[in-house]
């Protein structure tokens, strides 16, 4: 009689506000290397967002739609309480060169001791090194071309709605 395999299953947190090309590169590493991805969008009241999390969950369906072993969710409060629910024994984090590391190191330990959660930082390719969704939001706000830094879709409903968001003099609402 032989036992069931072990899924081998990690999640992959943020709040995708939008999902970044470094996003999608970690989580189509992770998808490599893992038998399911569940890219966990943070439901976060206290935090003004862009995108509400159906739109972030339905943007980062539509960019992982390739990956078979990829499923989005949502979770609030504890992301360990969120892994232990859903029997994911890992969390999966980009690492950026420069200011992630010992904040991400505290939660990884404090994870770790409060729920045996594991985490692994992955480096993040060179080429996105500096990446990151405020960053993308401020500069498209001002007009810069941030389209080599999202997917298309997801380019496109950036410059909508801060299309939306702007009154025709230039002034946010």
């Amino acid at each position: 009689m032989s036992a069931e395999p072990t899924v081998r299953r990690v999640a992959c947190p943020g709040s995708f506000d939008p999902v970044t090309n470094g996003h999608l590169d970690i989580i189509g590493r992770a998808a490599g290397l893992y038998d399911e991805v569940v890219v966990a969008v943070l439901i976060n009241q206290s935090k003004s967002s862009l995108f509400t999390v159906e739109e972030r969950m339905a943007m980062l369906t539509e960019v992982t739609a390739d990956y078979g072993n990829v499923r989005v969710d949502s979770f609030h409060g504890l992301l360990v309480d969120y892994c232990r629910a859903n029997e994911i024994p890992a969390i999966v984090k980009g690492m950026r060169p420069v200011g992630d590391f010992d904040y991400e190191l505290q939660m990884a330990q404090m994870n770790r001791g409060l729920a045996g959660i594991e985490t692994l930082f992955m480096p993040t390719n060179p080429e996105y090194s500096f990446l990151a969704s405020s960053l993308v939001k401020e500069i498209a706000t001002y007009g810069g071309d941030v389209s080599s830094l999202l997917p298309v879709s997801v380019h496109k409903r950036l410059l909508s709605r801060l299309d939306e968001l702007h009154r025709p003099d230039g002034q946010l609402r």
